[in-house]
């Protein structure tokens, strides 16, 4: 097919605005699916994206439309995550395309990721096509749409197309759209092979799975390919398109998106924004793939079977392969033993890779409480990263630490604003900017803590806001704070999995709050047992466990008193032994509502290294929930 009948766009919108079920309706109406194969969230793969009703991986399809025009028409369609986590794979989406569909919720308006996404598809000079969706809803306010995408968009309202995805209103006037308004694909006129991978994923059974937008000249089957970050030579075993499944064609032409199989079989072998090019004509330079990500989050996940360490390592880099922005390296710890420190782009990320590998590796893990990393610089002048707690240089080492910021964009209306500033102060933030959007919403620019939206922000943004409100932020460069780092002492003994760097103002409100919800998990002993929040050698908080008492007189009955003064001596002599030699187990609790609430119980007898690794979430703490154990 002539590159002229290419179409190559993306679905770009914020959270729950209908992208995935535009998608299917799409499908539906280009009879690419069969009616035995429909089903709702069609594009979306894995399990956690059903259960969660959200996109978490962008999934290519093409599909073949014949248009008005008479002209058969190739369009290959990429639906992309809403949530601000995933706003990479949109990025690295939109790199393979040149236009991007733009939903807005007929009800809702543009929201904060949508402005978001519009911003990624300007950057790349894509042809942005308006949709106004669920103009079926009895809610639907199309007046005030049209002015949040005149005022806020810079989109002339008059270029939008009214559509319900759910109920199929205005399929033709997209597709029609599409093949109008979105140029077809430019290629390189030397007819060099240039293909640029925008993701992978690993298959047991045929390796690495290349998804790629070819950019000039042809791939086929038996070809030798080269990539450009590694200089290894494959040998291509089969290429295809998505429709949706992976259907084998004879080759990928130019304009074309699709996947490669070559013979890689192990996932370091292939990067996301690695070039393929001819073996034998290969061109001068690669293309300029992706921006380098940076992972906002840090957690430490460790095997609960301390022999699974390699096994987990291997599961770790097969899910690298399709998700750049996880990083991970070794890591051991005192009370957990080996493992890893894991970066994330946020906590649904997390959430996403900890959810995966029990699924899809079958590993049995441990997950430590969210962190971010810090600069810290010495005395001596040495700069170091710090995204450990417990690799924090002593007090009288450190010069200045600097903690991560991040620009907060929130759409509320305006009868929140005053709860929401008051929040975005508890949280050590300040408000920047106000800017009215239309008669009854405004938004917030402010600058906040990285560290302090992690758990509970968008939660309680959320429940101030009655569910109205949305946020999007982006990273904006470190400043330097009054931090400390806190320990956690369980009978006199440091848990290194339960430190965490504090604001020096917050220390002693957060080491009480924690050593009390660790008084309610922890179960009582035969001896005192004292839980203390510690900085530099200094308690700040203590809570004590009472001990549990035995009734060693209940068989004396009558008698001389000093029989039972001697027995209760005894028993006093026999817990001062047991406080020396003590065993702390913290036990594994479910926290309800909570990323990685936990809900199988450990039995059987374990020794206090494994008794450490079962303890898990705090329950009912919302500001820093104890995430020592995580296991499903």
């Amino acid at each position: 097919m002539s590159i002229e009948l290419t179409r190559n766009f993306s679905i770009i919108a914020h959270i729950d605005h209908g992208k995935t079920t535009l998608s299917d309706r799409l499908l539906e109406k280009t009879n690419t699916i069969s009616e035995r194969e429909k089903q709702d969230q069609l594009l979306d793969a894995m399990d956690l994206e059903r259960e969660k009703g959200i996109t978490i991986k962008s999934h290519p399809v093409t599909i073949f439309y014949k248009a008005k025009d008479g002209k058969t028409y190739k369009l290959n369609l990429l639906d992309t995550p809403g949530h601000v986590d995933f706003s990479y794979e949109v990025s690295r989406s939109l790199a393979a395309c040149e236009g991007a569909l733009l939903i807005v919720d007929a009800a809702q308006g543009v929201e904060a990721q949508t402005l978001a996404n519009m911003h990624l598809a300007m950057d790349l000079n894509l042809a942005i096509i308006p949709v106004i969706n669920k103009i079926d809803l009895p809610s639907a306010n199309l007046p005030n749409v049209y002015r949040q995408l005149e005022d806020i968009v810079c989109i002339p309202h008059e270029e939008a197309i009214h559509a319900s995805a759910k109920m199929g209103i205005g399929i033709d006037d997209i597709l029609e759209a599409v093949v109008r308004r979105i140029p077809p694909p430019e290629t390189e006129k030397d007819g060099l092979l240039r293909a640029l991978v925008f993701d992978s994923v690993y298959d047991a059974y045929r390796g690495v799975v290349s998804y790629v937008r070819v950019i000039s000249g042809s791939v086929q089957r038996g070809m030798k390919v080269k990539l450009f970050a590694t200089d290894e030579v494959y040998e291509v075993k089969e290429v295809g398109i998505f429709t949706p499944k992976m259907t084998r064609t004879d080759s990928l032409e130019a304009g074309d998106v699709g996947y490669i199989i070559a013979n890689m079989k192990s996932a370091a072998d292939v990067k996301i924004g690695d070039t393929y090019t001819d073996y034998t004509r290969p061109c001068p330079s690669p293309l300029p793939g992706f921006k380098e990500i940076r992972p906002m989050v840090f957690s430490g996940i460790y095997p609960v079977d301390s022999s699974d360490f390699e096994a987990l390592k291997a599961a770790m880099a097969k899910l690298q392969i399709n998700d750049a922005a996880f990083s991970f390296q070794a890591e051991s710890s005192v009370a957990l033993g080996f493992g890893f420190r894991c970066g994330f782009l946020g906590l649904l990320h997390m959430e996403i890779i900890q959810e995966r590998l029990r699924r899809e590796f079958n590993m049995d893990i441990i997950s430590t409480y969210p962190s971010v990393i810090y600069e810290v610089t010495k005395t001596n002048g040495e700069e170091t990263n710090v995204d450990n707690p417990s690799l924090l240089p002593e007090p009288q080492e450190i010069q200045e630490i600097r903690e991560p910021i991040v620009k907060v964009f929130i759409m509320l209306p305006g009868e929140y604003i005053g709860d929401i500033m008051q929040l975005v102060l508890e949280k050590r933030g300040s408000v920047t900017n106000t800017e009215t959007i239309d008669d009854t919403r405004v938004m917030l620019t402010c600058t906040v803590p990285l560290a302090e939206i992690l758990v509970d922000f968008n939660d309680k943004l959320k429940s101030m806001t009655r569910g109205y409100g949305s946020m999007d932020y982006e990273y904006a460069g470190y400043q330097a704070a009054k931090l400390i780092k806190m320990d956690m002492l369980i009978a006199g003994e440091p848990v290194d999995a339960f430190s965490m760097i504090v604001h020096q103002d917050k220390a002693a409100s957060r080491g009480r709050e924690l050593a009390e919800r660790l008084k309610n998990v922890i179960p009582r002993q035969l001896f005192t047992v004292a839980i203390q929040a510690c900085i530099g050698g200094k308690i700040i908080a203590r809570e004590s466990i009472s001990p549990m008492r035995k009734d060693v007189t209940a068989k004396c009955y009558g008698g001389d008193v000093t029989r039972k003064r001697k027995l209760l001596e005894k028993q006093k002599e026999g817990k001062k032994r047991m406080k020396a030699i003590g065993k702390i187990n913290i036990p594994q609790e479910k926290k309800a509502g909570k990323p990685g609430a936990v809900a199988k119980e450990r039995q059987g007898g374990k020794n206090r290294l494994r008794n450490l690794r079962q303890g898990s979430s705090i329950p009912g703490c919302e500001e820093a929930p104890v995430m020592l154990s995580d296991r499903a």
